[in-house]
């Protein structure tokens, strides 16, 4: 089968004076799909998204966003999209009600009214729908932000972070919405720094650093690079010197100790490394061992083990260098 892509980009770059935020990003998200787009402060993701929603010119490269020219066709891409920024957009002193019919008639959809009130229900704010926004919750107030980069019914969304700040129950239902959307047929690429919320929601994952993507893949795939987590629990402080070298010397890697739970884990690659000879091990090596386990690697290992958090200009607010009000004509 052939893949068709939704977002599909070839050597993007973008300098903000001597900041070099972009370096020659390659991204292609499969229609239909929840990419994840991932990486340490400052590696270029606000600014990968302000590109690909047309909000900043390119240096250099391409891009296609649902079948259209980013740069020559911005007007289109615009109608094919919609974005969820880092900050909710809706209007306080406006309803709910009152902010989505507000979006609906700008962008010129036909029954903004019956449209306003179908969001309004998909989102489960219908009962607070005539509540100025700035008296809902914070959870609230992002569904309603979600539902109004909605109204178009886009192909591509962008969601930038949308739950950062959010209460566990309040991220659920983003999360449900998020899913729902796909059902629906709609692509969602998603910046987050949960990496819970990536292994939950993407099929795949761009790992971006130092402004280019390093690394894609299923959470699976990814997870497969770093290897077997294998971490021993100890009685006290020298036990867990003794713990650390053997890690050492069985992994290859620098194990991570945490001194006040006397815990110690490294990352190992060896397929051969097996419960049964990490505790032969310890226990040769004399270390009274409180426990011993090893286990699937999580995408925060993956970050962790595959970025080096530094976006190589010196900085690592690269994103933040630019407040995205140049816009493509």
């Amino acid at each position: 089968m052939t893949t068709t892509y939704a977002v599909l980009s070839e050597g993007l770059e973008k300098r903000f004076g001597a900041v070099h935020a972009l370096r020659g990003l390659d991204l292609a998200v499969a229609e239909g799909t929840v990419c994840g787009l991932l990486g340490p402060n400052g590696a270029g993701k606000t600014t990968a998204v302000r590109l690909l929603t047309t909000l900043l010119r390119p240096d250099a490269g391409s891009a296609r966003i649902a079948g259209h020219d980013l740069v020559r066709e911005a007007a289109a891409v615009r109608r094919r999209i919609g974005v969820t920024g880092q900050y909710a957009s809706v209007d306080g002193d406006l309803t709910g009600r009152q902010n989505l019919r507000l979006f609906t008639r700008l962008h010129r959809v036909r029954n903004a009214a019956a449209r306003a009130d179908e969001l309004l229900d998909r989102f489960g704010l219908a009962d607070a729908a005539d509540r100025p926004a700035a008296t809902l919750s914070g959870g609230m107030r992002r569904r309603l932000d979600l539902a109004a980069s909605l109204v178009r019914r886009p192909d591509v969304l962008f969601l930038d972070e949308p739950t950062t700040g959010l209460d566990p129950a309040s991220r659920n239902r983003i999360w449900d919405a998020v899913r729902a959307l796909k059902a629906d047929g709609t692509t969602v690429l998603l910046t987050t720094q949960y990496l819970e919320e990536a292994d939950r929601l993407a099929d795949d994952i761009a790992l971006v650093d130092r402004g280019r993507v390093a690394h894609t893949g299923s959470p699976a795939a990814l997870k497969a690079l770093v290897g077997t987590y294998a971490e021993a629990v100890v009685t006290d402080a020298e036990a867990l010197t003794r713990a650390a070298a053997v890690l050492d010397r069985l992994t290859g890697a620098e194990p991570a100790l945490d001194h006040e739970r006397h815990t110690v884990g490294a990352v190992s690659t060896d397929p051969t490394l097996t419960l049964p000879r990490l505790v032969r091990e310890l226990d040769a090596a004399g270390v009274p061992l409180v426990d011993a386990r090893l286990r699937p690697p999580t995408l925060d290992d993956v970050f962790l083990r595959l970025t080096d958090g530094s976006d190589g200009n010196g900085r690592d607010n690269s994103d933040d260098s630019n407040d995205g009000r140049e816009l493509v004509a």
